[in-house]
C-alpha cells in the first residue's frame, strides 16, 4: 500500500473531499462530547485551522487522553465535507501518532486572550498564536517581495559589514564590538583604551547603517541594495523604536532627488499591492482583530492599504510643512512638542499632516541642513538639503533618504564644519575623489513597513526577537 503523502494544512483546506489524507501539526484546541472530538490542528502554513474529527472508542481514548492544546501530532483520516460552519472540509481521523505532548497547566498559551506585553516574555512560544504567525508570514512574505522588485529592476544585491569603524550617521550610538579583556582593559600613555591591542587594532562597532557602503557599490555598479540587520543603542523605550532592526537601502547612480522620490514611491506601493494579493487572508484576520475600522476614520486597516496603492503621495517641502503646522496651531491644534523653522519634526506633526491635512502619505523634502546628515546634498540658498521622508498615516516617517552630496569640496567643508573625525572616512571621501557622480538612495525600515502593513501598534511584535533596552532574551 502507498503511503500518504503529508500535505499542509493551507493546501488541504482547498482539496475536495473524498481523499485520504495525511496532516501534521499543533493542537490548537480540543473539545467534544462522549461520542465524538473535534481538533484545531495548524501547521503555521496559514491562519486557518484543519478540523480534525475523532470518534470515541476504546482504541482512541488512550490516545485522546494525550492530546491538549500544544501537543505535536499526525493524523491520517479522510478528507470529508464539513457540516459545520466556518471550513470546507475537515479530516475524519482514521489512525492518529502523538509526536509530542504538552502540559496544559505549565504551557504558557493558555485558550483565553493574552497581552502583547506577556507574549513578548514567551516569545519563542508567540510564533504559535494565531496573531504572530499571521505577522511571521507577512514578514516573509515582504521579504520576499522587496528582493523581487529590485531584482525586476536590475539591482545588484550588496551586502555591507555590519561590523565598522565609521559612523554613517554622526551620532555616536552604536554598539562597540570588541574582543578585549573588560576586566583588564589595556591603556594607552593617555589613560584611555589601546584598541591597537584590540582585534581589529582599532575602535569598532555594529553598523548604524549600509548607506555609505552601498554608495561604494553604486558608484561603480549603478543600482544596488542592501537589505540586513543594523543596530542602534539609543536608550529608547517608544513603540517604534528597536536596538536590532533590518533596513533596505537602495542606492542609485544618476539618481537625483526626483527620481529617488519616484523610485520610493512606486517601490511602497508595490510592497503593499503585494501584500494585498498574497497575504489577504492574514491581513484581514489582523484588521479584523485588532483594527477594523469601527473608530478609525480612515476605514481600517485593508482600506488603509487600498488607499496607499491608489492615490498618488504629496510632494511637499518642508517650509510649507512647517506654515500648515503653525497655520494648525493658530486654530487650536495642539502639539506636544513645539514647532517652528529648523526644527526636527516629530511623529505627531509628521501623523497630522498625512492623516488630518492632507489624508494621504506625503514626501517631505527640503529639510534644514542643521538637522540633517553630512552626505546630504545642499541646496543652493545654503540653508538646505535634498534630504525626502516618506510619511505614512498610523506611523509617520517610514522611508529617509536623500540625494548624496557629489561635489568633494561641499563635502569635505560639511565633515569639518560638523567636527567629525575624517580618520575613518577617507575611503569615503575617495568616491568624490576619484570620477564622482550625481547619486542618491533611501533607506526603509523593515519594522515600520511591517506596522503598517500588520496594523500592529508596536514594532516589538513584527520582528521574532526583539531587542530593546534591558530586554536580550531568548
Amino acid at each position: 500500500m502507498k503511503e500518504i503523502q503529508r500535505m499542509k494544512v493551507k493546501d488541504l483546506l482547498k482539496m475536495q473531499a473524498g481523499q485520504e489524507v495525511r496532516a501534521k501539526g499543533w493542537v490548537r484546541t480540543k473539545r467534544g462530547n462522549k461520542e465524538i472530538a473535534f481538533i484545531a490542528l495548524n501547521d503555521g502554513s496559514t491562519i486557518n485551522n484543519m478540523q480534525i474529527v475523532v470518534d470515541k472508542n476504546a482504541e482512541t481514548e488512550p490516545i485522546l487522553a494525550k492530546i491538549n492544546t500544544g501537543a505535536c501530532i499526525r493524523v491520517d483520516g479522510q478528507l470529508v465535507e464539513s457540516i459545520g460552519s466556518g471550513q470546507a472540509v475537515e479530516i475524519h481521523a482514521s489512525e492518529i501518532e502523538v509526536y509530542g505532548t504538552c502540559d496544559p497547566m505549565r504551557y504558557p498559551l493558555q485558550k483565553k486572550d493574552t497581552s502583547f506585553e506577556y507574549l513578548r516574555t514567551v516569545a519563542h512560544m508567540r510564533p504559535r498564536t494565531n496573531t504572530f504567525g499571521a505577522v511571521l508570514r507577512l514578514r516573509s512574505q515582504m521579504a520576499y517581495a522587496i528582493h523581487d522588485y529590485f531584482h525586476s529592476k536590475g539591482f545588484v544585491y550588496l551586502n555591507t559589514p555590519l561590523i565598522t569603524a565609521s559612523d554613517c550617521e554622526g551620532a555616536g550610538q552604536m554598539f562597540q564590538v570588541t574582543t578585549l579583556d573588560l576586566n583588564n582593559v589595556p591603556r594607552n600613555k593617555k589613560g584611555q583604551p589601546d584598541f591597537s591591542k584590540d582585534f581589529f587594532g582599532k575602535q569598532t562597532s555594529l553598523t548604524v547603517s549600509g548607506q555609505l557602503e552601498g554608495e561604494l557599490g553604486a558608484t561603480a555598479l549603478g543600482e544596488i541594495y542592501t537589505f540586513g540587520p543594523t543596530f542602534r543603542a539609543e536608550n529608547s523605550n517608544t513603540p517604534r523604536h528597536l536596538a536590532e532592526f533590518w533596513m533596505i537601502e537602495p542606492e542609485m547612480a544618476f539618481y537625483d532627488i526626483k527620481d529617488n522620490m519616484d523610485l520610493a514611491e512606486d517601490f511602497i506601493k508595490h510592497l503593499v499591492k503585494y501584500a494585498l494579493d498574497n497575504c489577504y487572508e492574514d491581513i484581514k484576520f489582523l484588521g479584523d482583530r485588532y483594527d477594523n475600522g469601527s473608530d478609525s476614520e480612515d476605514g481600517g486597516l485593508i482600506e488603509r492599504l487600498k488607499g496607499v496603492i491608489g492615490t498618488e503621495f504629496v510632494r511637499l517641502e518642508y517650509t510649507e510643512g512647517i506654515r500648515i503646522l503653525e497655520e494648525a496651531i493658530k486654530n487650536g491644534v495642539q502639539f506636544e512638542y513645539p514647532v517652528y523653522w529648523g526644527v526636527d519634526l516629530q511623529s505627531e506633526h509628521e501623523r497630522y499632516l498625512v492623516e488630518k491635512h492632507f489624508k494621504r502619505p506625503v514626501i517631505l523634502t527640503g529639510y534644514p541642513k542643521d538637522i540633517k546628515a553630512f552626505y546630504m546634498k545642499q541646496n543652493e540658498d545654503g540653508k538646505t538639503v535634498r534630504a525626502m521622508d516618506v510619511l505614512f498615516p498610523k506611523i509617520g516617517e517610514i522611508i529617509g533618504g536623500s540625494e548624496r552630496e557629489a561635489d568633494l569640496g561641499k563635502l569635505e567643508a560639511r565633515i569639518d564644519e560638523l567636527g567629525m573625525s575624517r580618520t575613518n572616512l577617507e575611503w569615503y571621501i575617495d568616491t568624490r575623489r576619484f570620477g564622482s557622480c550625481p547619486h542618491s538612495g533611501f533607506g526603509l525600515g523593515f519594522e515600520r513597513l511591517l506596522l503598517f502593513i500588520t496594523g500592529m501598534s508596536n514594532i516589538r511584535d513584527v520582528i521574532p526577537f526583539p531587542r530593546t533596552p534591558k530586554n536580550c532574551e531568548f
